[in-house]
């Protein structure tokens, strides 16, 4: 080592320490004199931690099961607890053939029922075909190949024929979770407002199935009054709460520059039909708003046990459709200018296959001003399905179903006799 060096070294170490010494001061003093608000400030620890693992872990997936039989509100709301309990939402949508040796004959059809699972705006994926019982086989699948982590199921007892419960294995290997029920609606609830119509018929009329096709489908006079709601839906049982719509709401608006779009209609029995005109009007524009009619005016143009649903369960029904953005709950008949200037609506549409399409020929054609204002277009309906559809389907077999809703019917009375409050949404 050359004489000084050391000292050369010790020299340029002092000064460098000196320099950054001054500038760290500098620093300060601007900061200080700038005030609070030009000091950055930092994400708590716990924030910083938390932000650390959503991008270290996987996202949590989780399963659930159903026949998803003529799709209804009470079934959205499964699909939407269960996904709030993962960050990722996988349905399994069990085969015609499960169904019919577990449950009796389906209504709607794998496909159909596959189209309403999907476009459900809660749901990730879907598995086409699953089995009805969640078999050790099966399960393994599930974990391994799909990467699930959770199976869920509601509260109230899902049985096999023999007994047994469909889900023991899940609960065996703690990867069971449970959700809430959704009271006030299920499949057998709705095929048993149908057939309570059937049985009002006298026994003359009980197995002409035209006869009882026309008892859904015939009108009673053209006069529309959007008072309120009618007495065509006499028996459900639902309690509408404002938080319910609220889940269900997408909870935002259309932006200053967006196209609206608008759709009517009475959505009763929300089925695959619908769901596929609400998509091709959703491609239209930036954001749907759909208009749901009032049972009062459904009842005046399609007969007083029209409509099966009423005003909020239809309502949910379709706010559940991830294609829709926005609805109206009890619509008017007639869409005025009034109504499209408030709406900043930019295009109405209709679709090619619907209950009543005499109105196109009438003088109160309820489109009249949109069709004036060269805002008005008809959109060939993917689907020939409409709520008379699934009703033949029922009446059509109205003997099979009876039998299968009062077996039905006898396990939903028992657990709502011996049922205890569960905390859900």
């Amino acid at each position: 080592m050359e004489p000084g060096t050391s000292t050369g070294c010790g020299a340029r170490t002092l000064a460098a320490c000196v320099i950054g010494g001054i500038v760290l001061a500098a620093s300060v003093l601007a900061l200080h004199l700038a005030g609070p608000a030009a000091i950055p400030s930092l994400p708590p620890l716990d924030a910083l931690r938390r932000r650390l693992q959503r991008r270290r872990r996987r996202p949590v997936r989780v399963y659930m099961d159903g026949c998803f039989d003529m799709m209804h509100y009470g079934h959205c709301n499964a699909l939407r607890q269960a996904r709030a309990l993962g960050d990722e939402l996988i349905v399994g949508v069990i085969s015609d053939d499960e169904i019919k040796a577990n449950k009796g004959p389906p209504v709607t059809p794998l496909h159909e029922r596959m189209i309403m699972v999907r476009a459900v705006k809660w749901v990730d994926d879907i598995i086409p075909d699953a089995p009805y019982a969640i078999t050790e086989e099966f399960m393994n699948k599930l974990f391994t190949e799909y990467n699930i982590d959770y199976i869920i199921h509601g509260d109230d007892p899902c049985l096999l024929p023999d007994g047994t419960d469909a889900y023991a294995l899940a609960k065996k290997a703690g990867r069971y979770k449970q959700i809430k029920r959704t009271e006030g609606v299920s499949t057998t609830d709705i095929v048993g407002r149908m057939l309570l119509c059937v049985r009002e018929r006298s026994s003359s009329d009980a197995h002409n199935h035209s006869s009882l096709q026309r008892q859904f489908s015939s009108g009673h006079g053209q006069k529309v009054d959007d008072s309120g709601s009618g007495s065509g839906t006499r028996v459900s049982h639902f309690l509408p709460t404002s938080r319910r719509i609220v889940q269900f709401s997408n909870s935002r608006g259309p932006g200053p520059d967006s196209r609206i779009v608008y759709i009517d209609g009475a959505f009763d029995l929300f089925h695959a039909g619908h769901v596929e005109i609400l998509r091709l009007a959703r491609e239209l524009g930036d954001f749907l708003l759909v208009g749901i009619h009032t049972d009062q005016t459904i009842s005046s143009t399609r007969g007083r046990h029209r409509p099966i649903m009423n005003l909020h369960e239809r309502s949910l029904s379709v706010l559940a459709c991830r294609y829709v953005d926005e609805v109206i709950i009890g619509a008017p008949w007639d869409v005025s200018k009034d109504m499209i200037t408030t709406f900043n609506i930019s295009l109405v549409v209709h679709g090619t296959i619907a209950e009543n399409m005499d109105f196109m020929e009438d003088d109160s054609n309820p489109y009249a001003v949109p069709i004036a204002m060269g805002i008005y277009c008809r959109l060939e309906s993917p689907l020939d399905i409409t709520t008379s559809t699934i009703i033949r389907r029922i009446v059509a077999n109205h003997e099979a179903y009876q039998k299968r809703n009062e077996k039905k019917e006898a396990s939903e009375k028992k657990y709502y006799e011996s049922k205890s409050f569960v905390n859900g949404e």
